[in-house]
């Protein structure tokens, strides 16, 4: 009787879930974007303005939140998946700790905490809560952000973060006490924090007060300042600015002795920078080290009037030199070898360099002069990172893969000598799980690599539903690194693979170079190779298969569900760049110009417009069941992208699966986004990408 009822109601589902759905009608407008000969349709333009504030755009996100809330509902194992999703992530779980004067800084999450905790611990003393933003807010959406502790372990800026926008208010507590000075700095968004040595106060970025919409406006003139301790943030000292160049911003660091404060200027999202430093003892002002955006200029560290920089000049994979302060003259230290090297910091009197071979990480060691004298003992094939430069020769670093939960470790540059101090355990067995690393060639015979991973005991003589995810973009590096909801999906009997396509940093600036601007299809061509490659290699089927991506990722699912809608059966596209004629136009877009090119440039124009997510949707064509995500409060892909492109694919009646849109409210891009909030929404996305791949039928 139990098993009747049972297929009774998955039928009963089954049949509600291929029912045709009544999509909330969106007004189409009369906008076009004209230039360069063109005049574009652009009828969802109205769905730009801000949920918060027009009515119109909130009822609309209403409407599509209650269509898509009741289809969700719906899909079976839904419940079941949150069930499981809450109980894995239910595991202590801990961040880079930072070491001040022997006092230790650290972040921990008991488990299904909102928001993560942080600590301090004193030499010979338990840990003991400093910082806990999960009373902040009632939906706990407000978050810790970035934060810093002075040399002497007595002070902390901290960074609140509300609704996931991009914004923060730094603000100072005392060590000791645990209690807040008055100090109140607004208007940060994208800034270091940079302690002076002696703790009268701190370096930060900010941006001028903005009279219009603070979600929208585009960011400009950002400048560096000097906040001295006690003082309102009206007396804060200007430390530099490039009027002259309104897009340019600036951040501060201070080396360890603090000597140097180094200010690093880009203009858009490639590691382009100018260098400025200052003596600090000295009362110096800024004077210029390296001049013309047109090279990676990453500071590892210094000694005495030498610092260290990782850079791409004359080595598109990158090296290490050392430059004299004072004269600006270069010495190399460690040359360009055949892996990428994506991070460097002197710790003790030893170099470390970071580097990626086929998108894992090798961690390299070498004296202060360039000579290898080792690697970093690694605990298996996955991704390392932290290395925080330190003068006494310890540091710490972060390691995870696949099925490996993260860990931290104490590493001493001396000894060479690494060792576990705090293990997350996850209650499962990361020996049920294998990874494997697999090439296939592109359109265009490019060798691309693939990350495959699933259960041990799953039978790969049959394909099997598969989740495939890529973000190709900005020369960033795609790695391997645990995820609780990757976990869940492999545990059901799912697939999961990550392409290192064009576009990223895992080969250096030719694979970087090799996907963008007018050769922007390449990462296109690359994903939808590595869906062809799973299919070939009977590792599942078109039936089987979904695409996963966000923000650039999501451009990459738009575009590729245009393009060959036949070979996917599921298309999850996360607060994704969908208007590629527009995407300038707010808040951080303007900086994507370097992937993404200026489209006042007809070439640029007429190229963007050929794959633009929301200007691409082919009507009449059987699409792939398409879930779209984005926030309320995203002000970096501002969600007017997504809006648009999800009218613009309901309108098109592009086959019978469902095109829903799913709006988080009180929640951005990702960072700060509370537990429960992540936990809904993968259960959400499984449930749905589960259902029409088979996985949960």
């Amino acid at each position: 009787m139990r098993f009747t009822l049972f297929a009774a109601a998955v039928m009963t589902s089954a049949a509600a879930l291929a029912a045709p759905i009544a999509y909330p009608e969106t007004p189409r407008g009369f906008e076009v974007e004209a230039r360069h000969g063109l005049s574009v349709p652009d009828p969802y333009r109205w769905l730009e303005a801000d949920v918060r504030t027009d009515a119109n755009v909130a009822k609309w996100v209403e409407a599509q939140n209650t269509v898509t809330n009741a289809y969700l509902a719906g899909l079976p194992r839904r419940e079941e998946i949150r069930q499981r999703l809450t109980a894995l992530y239910n595991y202590e779980r801990f961040g880079l700790p930072r070491v001040r004067n022997g006092v230790q800084f650290f972040t921990r999450n008991s488990g299904l905490q909102n928001q993560s905790v942080l600590y301090v611990q004193a030499p010979g003393a338990e840990p003991r809560v400093l910082i806990d933003p999960n009373p902040w807010a009632k939906d706990g959406a407000t978050a810790l952000a970035e934060w810093q502790p002075s040399d002497d372990g007595k002070l902390l800026v901290y960074a609140v973060q509300d609704g996931g926008t991009d914004w923060r208010t730094l603000k100072l507590r005392d060590v000791a006490t645990g209690r807040d000075l008055p100090d109140v700095i607004e208007w940060v968004k994208s800034s270091a924090i940079a302690w002076k040595k002696d703790g009268s106060g701190f370096y930060y970025s900010r941006f001028p007060e903005q009279a219009g919409p603070k979600y929208l406006g585009v960011s400009l003139n950002q400048k560096l300042y000097f906040h001295k301790l006690g003082t309102p943030q009206s007396a804060d000292q200007l430390i530099y600015e490039t009027p002259a160049f309104p897009k340019r911003g600036h951040f501060g660091q201070v080396t360890d002795d603090g000597r140097w404060l180094v200010i690093i200027t880009s203009e858009g999202t490639d590691d382009r920078y100018e260098v400025h430093i200052a003596d600090i003892a000295k009362g110096e002002k800024p004077r210029a080290l390296v001049t013309g955006l047109d090279f990676d200029w990453s500071l590892a560290g210094s000694k005495g009037d030498t610092l260290y920089f990782r850079t791409n000049k004359d080595a598109p994979k990158g090296r290490l030199v050392a430059m004299n302060a004072l004269t600006g003259a270069i010495t190399p230290v460690v040359g360009e070898g055949a892996a990428t090297l994506t991070s460097a910091s002197v710790v003790g009197d030893k170099l470390i360099a970071e580097t990626l071979e086929d998108a894992k990480s090798v961690v390299r060691v070498h004296t202060l002069d360039g000579k290898p004298v080792g690697t970093v003992p690694l605990p298996g094939i996955g991704t390392a990172g932290g290395f925080e430069s330190s003068e006494d020769g310890v540091t710490y670093f972060a390691f995870s893969s696949f099925a490996t939960p993260g860990s931290i470790w104490k590493y001493d540059a001396r000894t060479n000598k690494a060792e576990v101090v705090r293990q997350a355990k996850v209650a499962f067995n990361p020996a049920d799980y294998t990874v494997s690393q697999v090439f296939y060639p592109s359109k265009d015979g490019t060798r691309v690599p693939m990350f495959v991973a699933h259960r041990k005991d799953l039978d790969m003589t049959k394909p099997h539903p598969t989740l495939l995810y890529a973000y190709g973009g900005f020369n960033i590096s795609s790695t391997p690194g645990f995820s609780v909801s990757r976990l869940v999906w492999m545990e059901m009997g799912g697939v999961f693979a990550l392409a290192n396509i064009r576009g990223g940093g895992e080969y250096g600036a030719a694979w970087h170079d090799g996907g963008r601007l007018l050769k922007k299809q390449n990462v296109f061509d690359d994903f939808i190779a590595a869906g062809e490659a799973l299919v070939a290699k009977g590792i599942t089927t078109k039936g089987q298969l979904a695409i996963q991506g966000g923000s650039n990722g999501g451009l990459l699912v738009g575009a590729v569900t245009n393009q060959r809608p036949d070979l996917f059966a599921a298309a999850l596209p996360a607060v994704g760049v969908m208007d590629m004629l527009r995407f300038a136009n707010w808040t951080a877009g303007r900086y994507w110009i370097d992937d993404y090119g200026d489209v006042t440039k007809p070439e640029i124009f007429r190229y963007n417009l050929a794959y633009s997510p929301y200007h691409n949707i082919s009507g009449g064509k059987d699409y792939p069941a398409v879930l779209v995500t984005t926030a309320d409060t995203d002000d970096r892909v501002v969600p007017g992208h997504s809006f648009k492109y999800a009218a613009a694919l309901q309108a098109a009646k592009a086959g019978d699966k469902p095109h829903l849109i799913r709006i988080e409210t009180r929640a951005g891009h990702g960072s700060g986004k509370p537990t429960d909030k992540i936990i809904a929404e993968a259960a959400d996305l499984w449930a749905f990408a589960g259902y029409w791949t088979g996985l949960t039928k």
